[in-house]
């Protein structure tokens, strides 16, 4: 019955937060485009999918993807598990944390793999590109990049430095590589890094994070729990942004010489 109960709050709470977009759409289309919602039934049927799907879906994160996250963060990080003293005032040693670095890395490639957003844009590259980006290599660069920024962003956490330095480094090497990458990839290895942080990958970041500050000795959740989707959004770009410039160099590499300067003179 509580269940039912607490259902029925979250599918209320949801409809609330999607009657605003709804409520837009149809003054566009009725009143400034002043034509009728093409095919209302199935727009209709979508919209309930969609608010008992997210509803069912944020019930799954309150129940299920965030305290999955969040335990196993605490369980590899426990001073026990890791064979040191447990004081409230001990330093913690980068080097213990092995095992943590290696989770979140794998848990940055995995969720990142099963990413609806990512899956959408991978594909729509692959067919605008008439297949010259391949589906499943854009999503394994991308997810590369994830696996490395997360396990970075456990590296920040353990050992307590700033989170601005690690995101100002990586932004000035973003800048560098737009500048010398190929300019027709510019735009996707953008949008890669926003695709990511998605209905996967956020929760179990997210609940990563905070696992992990509450357990690390010095460390405080609301100060250094939170940072790790800066680093799944920053590193997908600088991974698709070299993937791009080291295809273009090696194709470059193939070119004879010769036929070089004519293309060059064309």
């Amino acid at each position: 019955m509580d269940y039912i109960i607490e259902f029925i709050h979250i599918l209320f709470r949801t409809l609330l937060d999607v009657l605003p977009i709804v409520l837009l759409i149809l003054f566009f289309q009725l009143v400034v485009v002043r034509q009728p919602v093409p095919r209302l039934r199935s727009v209709l049927i979508g919209i309930v999918h969609v608010i008992v799907g997210l509803s069912l879906f944020l019930i799954g994160l309150e129940k299920s993807l965030f305290p999955l996250g969040e335990s196993m963060a605490q369980q590899l990080s426990d001073p026990a598990f890791l064979g040191i003293l447990a004081s409230e005032h001990a330093s913690a040693d980068w080097t213990h944390y092995g095992w943590v670095y290696l989770f979140a890395a794998f848990i940055g490639f995995s969720t990142t793999l099963a990413e609806p957003s990512l899956m959408a844009v991978a594909q729509k590259a692959s067919e605008v590109s008439a297949g010259t980006i391949n589906n499943w290599g854009l999503r394994i660069v991308v997810a590369l990049g994830v696996a490395f920024g997360i396990a970075l962003g456990t590296f920040r956490i353990v050992t307590g430095t700033p989170l601005y330095l690690y995101i100002l480094a990586g932004y000035i090497i973003v800048i560098v590589q737009t500048i010398f990458s190929p300019k027709q990839i510019i735009g996707l290895a953008y949008d890669s890094g926003g695709v990511t942080t998605s209905t996967v990958t956020v929760p179990i970041v997210a609940a990563l994070g905070l696992g992990l500050a509450g357990t690390v000795p010095g460390r405080d959740p609301a100060l250094d729990g939170f940072g790790l989707i800066a680093f799944a959004s920053l590193f997908p770009i600088i991974s698709v942004l070299a993937y791009a410039q080291f295809t273009h160099w090696r194709t470059t590499r193939r070119i004879p010489r010769g036929k070089e300067k004519i293309q060059g003179g064309l």
